[in-house]
Parts: C-alpha cells; sequence; structure tokens
C-alpha cells in the first residue's frame, strides 16, 4: 500500500519470514513491486533513515513496548522519523508510559472473527508517537 500511495522505498520488517512471503504474495496480487523483506531484528539495529515506520499490534508484550520505545526514540531523535502505531488496546500498550507522547488519529471497529481471538478487544486505534525528546522542543 506504501508503494500504491507514492513511496519510493518500502522495507517491510517482521521476525516471522512467512510473513515476508505473504508480504510480496499480496504485493504480487496488487500488481505491485514486492518490497524488501527483512526478517532481521531491527529494533536491536542502528536506525534507518526512514520517513516513515508503520507500526501493527507491536506492543503484545511489556519489554518488547520498552524496547521499542526506545529505538522509536532513536529514529526519531537520529532522523525525524515520523511513526505511526496501530494497537487495538492491548495492556502493554495502553500502560507504558510513552503513551502520554500519542496522538490519536483514527479508531477501527475490530470484525467479529478477530475480536473472539484477541480476548475481547473491540477496536483497534491508530496513534501517531511524537515525543518529547532531549534537547529537541
Amino acid at each position: 500500500m506504501a508503494k500504491r500511495c507514492g513511496a519510493e522505498h518500502v522495507t517491510a520488517n517482521d521476525i516471522d519470514t512467512v510473513a515476508g512471503v505473504v508480504t510480496i504474495m499480496n504485493s504480487e496480487l496488487n500488481k505491485l513491486e514486492p518490497p524488501v523483506c527483512s526478517a532481521d531484528n531491527m529494533i536491536s539495529s542502528e536506525p534507518k533513515p526512514f520517513d516513515l515506520i508503520l507500526l501493527g499490534d507491536m506492543f503484545y508484550d511489556e519489554t518488547l513496548a520498552t524496547t521499542l520505545h526506545g529505538w522509536l526514540d532513536r529514529c526519531i531523535q537520529t532522523h525525524n522519523t515520523t511513526v505511526l502505531i496501530g494497537d487495538p488496546g492491548r495492556a502493554a500498550f495502553e500502560g507504558h508510559n510513552f503513551h502520554r507522547d500519542l496522538h490519536h488519529l483514527a479508531q477501527y471497529e475490530l470484525p467479529q472473527s478477530v475480536r473472539e481471538e484477541n480476548y475481547g478487544l473491540v477496536h483497534s486505534s491508530v496513534w501517531s508517537y511524537r515525543p518529547r525528546l532531549q534537547g529537541k522542543q
């Protein structure tokens, strides 16, 4: 979808290699050039100069949420990256201290099948993450 919206370069990242295969299949079905797909753990690496990072349902664990928080801050501080986050309201997301720097953009109702699989979560929201980083106003 990023390619369809005009992105010049797209990198898809998931440590599950099946996600990369599905991403390529989806691109082909939509007659789009497949993105670079990486199964590397990017959040343990130095930030790359991404203009935009889209995260979906990544805050299902407190430890991962804390690690992501630090990596996203480094991406923003180093490359002025824009960060958008989609999350269905998991406890590790709602209760984390970075929540104060989120700005709600949209909310979507989850389909019934997804609700049943996700312990009663009924909607998912899209947030913009804009922290107040040290040295920046």
